[in-house]
């Protein structure tokens, strides 16, 4: 950092703050994380400098003899913590990871059964306004209107109907648990692929706290940022054999290495994909597990205090790391929360909820997760704590004793649970 700092003072200076953010702000984002100083090492090297187009043993420019080697390590960490047959550590994030899916896989305008985007799912997942739903023909399932929980009975229905090529399984802003299962058995009978997008959910999935998708789903896509505590970038498992369009020509992985590169990518983040392999080796450890039961015990602590709270929880509770909160009661503005709260020291992200009358720049709700607050320590007490906080704020959010009584209390809690105590600069 001394080099950036002369080089550049004004980089610096903002890197500097945002240093200072992190370690005095509490993230509840649920797609926000703190990768360990190891992963960030591994991303800070030269490796960076390194141009490596195609794959281990089958690079467009020389020079790769220890990158391949790098590379592989990730993928043989990848396929031993996801028990997968195949794995490719090369996308630059999760929606890259999708793109590539369904380059592999489908053609333009062909069908695909999505989840809805105000119920759960992902704009990768065919919303109009992404590549996804400009590309291909998509129809979307939702939540029941009672339960907000899926109904399988209506995905069959709906895949029955529309008969896609690929359905995907997803949760961005569902707080329930994915049966896999019942979704391999609708997409067997209509001859599609099935996706699972576990972006959100791969480090839970590691650890056992999430039913796992293999050997349900044909590929599956994920980040590595949020619960699995890497770098920012994405990944992609899949089965070795194509069950589903058996042409002959290609297994299934290599249609999924095709669809990467020369696809929808270039060259490789080397730097990141070695972050990846450190991430990696980290998730084997009994700390990771426990740390993953820590996430969701937290978020279940989360979603009774705000219950008790009188403030609802979209369907009730939560079986991951994330809640959504119904603000509607309160006639809140969920941008000016999200703005407000950010001045407190508590991050959030307003959300849609689902039937959402409102427009996504301004929805009716807020997603909350525990993946940051569980990697500084905080547990089930302190959770119900910064709960009740929120909690406080949503209901009188201009009374200014209240702001200095949340924001005071958020200073003692983070000083007590710091972040990155070995980087200063």
């Amino acid at each position: 950092m001394k080099n950036l700092k002369k080089t550049d003072s004004k980089i610096y200076g903002l890197v500097k703050k945002e240093i200072e953010r992190q370690k005095n702000v509490f993230t509840l984002i649920p797609s926000e994380n703190y990768a360990s100083s190891a992963v960030l090492a591994a991303m800070g090297t030269p490796l960076s400098n390194k141009y490596s187009e195609g794959y281990p043993d089958k690079r467009y420019y020389g020079g790769n003899e220890f990158v391949d080697q790098i590379e592989k390590i990730a993928i043989d960490r990848a396929k031993k913590i996801f028990g997968a047959e195949h794995a490719n550590v090369q996308p630059h994030s999760g929606s890259q990871a999708n793109a590539a899916v369904f380059l592999a896989l489908l053609k333009p305008g062909d069908k695909i059964l999505g989840f809805d985007l105000i119920s759960g799912g992902h704009l990768t997942h065919g919303s109009p306004v992404n590549f996804s739903g400009k590309t291909y023909n998509f129809r979307h399932y939702g939540v029941d209107a009672k339960t907000e929980m899926i109904d399988y009975d209506e995905v069959e229905k709906i895949a029955l109907e529309f008969e896609p090529k690929l359905i995907i399984a997803s949760t961005t802003s569902y707080s329930r648990k994915l049966d896999f299962e019942k979704f391999s058995n609708i997409a067997k009978k209509v001859n599609a692929y099935l996706m699972a997008d576990v972006a959100h959910i791969a480090g839970l999935v590691i650890a056992g706290e999430h039913p796992h998708p293999f050997p349900w789903c044909d590929v599956v896509t994920s980040t590595t940022h949020k619960t699995l505590r890497g770098p920012r970038g994405g990944l992609i498992f899949c089965k070795e054999k194509d069950e589903v369009n058996l042409d002959g020509k290609l297994t299934l992985a290599q249609k999924i290495d095709k669809g990467v590169f020369p696809g929808t990518q270039g060259g490789p983040l080397d730097h990141v994909i070695a972050a990846k392999a450190v991430c990696f080796l980290e998730a084997q450890s009994k700390n990771f597990k426990n740390y993953q039961k820590q996430i969701v015990k937290n978020a279940k602590a989360m979603a009774e205090e705000f219950e008790e709270q009188g403030i609802r929880v979209v369907s009730g509770g939560t079986d991951n790391h994330m809640i959504v909160l119904d603000l509607t009661l309160f006639g809140a503005d969920s941008k000016k929360i999200q703005e407000e709260l950010d001045k407190l020291g508590i991050s959030v992200n307003r959300n849609a909820i689902p039937n959402d009358p409102k427009p996504p720049f301004n929805p009716s709700g807020i997603r909350l997760g525990t993946p940051a607050i569980t990697t500084r320590g905080l547990k089930e007490k302190e959770t119900k704590i910064l709960a009740g906080l929120v909690a406080k704020f949503i209901k009188a959010p201009a009374n200014p004793k209240i702001k200095l009584e949340i924001k005071s209390q958020v200073q003692k809690l983070a000083k007590k649970f710091p972040i990155y105590k070995e980087i200063k600069i």
